[in-house]
Order: structure tokens, then C-alpha cells, then sequence
């Protein structure tokens, strides 16, 4: 989905008269921002473009975690996909299952006390990025229809990495 497409969703939820109103700018504008942007001068570079811009040239995805603590979310980077050789479901399914009950454990050994501090807090969100980033793979191993042809035990494919 292009960034214009976004903003015309966003605007079925909140309309351009009211967002051009509450920004202080022109209506045109904002109804720009919801077209492509071609070379015969329809559509505008859009604030979704603009951010987008700066977090390449910046390299920080720092942004990107600010506006979606912003929206009440966290930023998990995908992993890069590596199943064009394929992975053994069974094992990828054990270790994801084994990955929440390092999360479990981390939480419950946080909790004994009847308090977590800020260390461990950190501690159990590190575990949680791990987790959901494991499980992002696996789930995009099976987008990519690495299932297709699974291999035998023992045939000396890898599963995919962490």
C-alpha cells in the first residue's frame, strides 16, 4: 500500500476539511496528500513520505518507535527473510513455543517479590522483542510458502534463524 493510499483510509475516520482546519492548511493541500504523487504535478509529497524520508537519511529508527509509542504500539523490525532454503516446521514450532516460556519464566522470576523494577522490566521486554521477532519469521516463512515442500526429518535442512 503507497503512504497516499494511508492517508485516504485515515481520511474516512477524519475528514480534510477538519484536518486542513485543525493544521492550519490549505484544504487543496491536504487533499494532495491522498494522491499519488506524479511527474504531472498531481498529488504532493505527503507528510508519510516526508517522515519516511528522513528516517532513510537518518538511519534511525528511533522515529519510527516514537510514533508508534505515540499510537499506544511499540516498533518491531521484520526480520530478514531467509527461507529460501526452507525450515523444518515442527522444530521452528518448538523453539517459538519454547521462546514464550522463557517469557513466561522471565516475568514470573520478575514477579516473585510482588514487583518488577525498571531493570527488570527492560529485561522482559528484551525477551518479547526476541520472541516477536522469531515468530515474525516463521510466520513470514510460511507467507513466502516455504510449507510447500517440507522436508523429511533428517534430510539436513535448517530451520530458520533467530
Amino acid at each position: 500500500m503507497e503512504s497516499h493510499d494511508v492517508i485516504r483510509l485515515a481520511f474516512k475516520k477524519c475528514g480534510p476539511k477538519e484536518i486542513a482546519s485543525e493544521m492550519g492548511l490549505s484544504l487543496s493541500l491536504v487533499y494532495k496528500w491522498a494522491q499519488p504523487n506524479t511527474e504531472l504535478g498531481s498529488g504532493s509529497r505527503n507528510p508519510l513520505d516526508r517522515v519516511n524520508q528522513l528516517r532513510e537519511l537518518t538511519q534511525d529508527t528511533g522515529l519510527v518507535q516514537w510514533l508508534c509509542q505515540k499510537a499506544g504500539g511499540y516498533f518491531v523490525r521484520n526480520p530478514r527473510s531467509i527461507c529460501d532454503e526452507g525450515f523444518e516446521v515442527v522444530p521452528a514450532t518448538n523453539e517459538i513455543v519454547q521462546q514464550f516460556a522463557d517469557l513466561l519464566s522471565t516475568i514470573s522470576k520478575a514477579a516473585v517479590d510482588n514487583s518488577i523494577t525498571d531493570d527488570e522490566s527492560e529485561q522482559i521486554r528484551a525477551v518479547w522483542e526476541h520472541l516477536k521477532g522469531y515468530a515474525e519469521g516463521f510466520v513470514r516463512c510460511c507467507e513466502e510458502g516455504d510449507f510447500e515442500n517440507i522436508p523429511k526429518p533428517g534430510d539436513g535442512r535448517r530451520t530458520f534463524s533467530k
